[in-house]
């Protein structure tokens, strides 16, 4: 599971667990909230659904992911026996759907940060932490400081995982690396180099179709 800019829910169904490997080591779930993350991580079941939901508890939550009962409390629990016990996938998606606006319903107001979140995702990551702070009204450090607080990741790095997250999928779709690097605002191919292999944990070449 490559890092990505948002946050990933997977629920297991049924009683058998998943296995889940990340920064932190090894661990069985049946069901897991992963924040931003700042690295690669691996999951491995028979059946797996993902999905990007808008409200998470991301304050909860420091990358490395967390069950999705210590996130959600019973209405997570709750969520996971109502797919289990659905008859199709399409049934499944519609609950996993209107639990995902009730959250949002429920959850806090747009601060500050979150206006330069979005201004993070338009700009595709190519944006200057100076700039972000000037559109909020705030000093760096307190953008800084509020965002990491809010997000789990500094702007700067908020800004390299949605930068990736292009430039992976502009990979995995056949394009060569250097026609990458220049459309993501790389400044050459050494950096996307770079950034893929903190990322992803491989090189541009092995993110390519074919690789491995």
């Amino acid at each position: 599971m490559l890092p990505r800019p948002g946050v990933v829910v997977v629920i297991g169904l049924g009683d058998e667990t998943f296995t889940i490997e990340d920064t932190t080591g090894r661990r069985s779930s049946r069901g897991l909230v992963a924040a931003l993350t700042p690295g690669p991580g691996a999951g491995r079941a028979r059946r797996v659904r993902r999905g990007t939901p808008d409200a998470s508890g991301r304050a909860e939550l420091d990358g490395s992911g967390a069950a999705l009962e210590d996130v959600w409390g019973p209405d997570g629990r709750r969520l996971r026996e109502r797919l289990a016990g659905a008859g199709s996938w399409a049934e499944r998606l519609a609950l996993t759907d209107a639990f995902r606006r009730e959250r949002a319903a429920r959850g806090p107001r747009m601060a500050p940060k979150a206006a330069a979140w979005e201004r993070i995702v338009a700009r595709r990551g190519r944006v200057r932490v100076g700039d972000l702070a000037a559109s909020c009204g705030w000093s760096r450090k307190r953008l800084w400081s509020r965002f990491r607080e809010q997000v789990g990741l500094t702007p700067k790095r908020a800004a390299m995982l949605v930068r990736f997250d292009r430039a992976a999928r502009s990979l995995r779709a056949g394009q060569d690396a250097a026609s990458v690097a220049q459309a993501c605002g790389y400044a050459g191919q050494l950096h996307l180099h770079r950034d893929v292999l903190a990322f992803a944990g491989c090189t541009p070449d092995a993110a390519a179709p074919g690789a491995g």
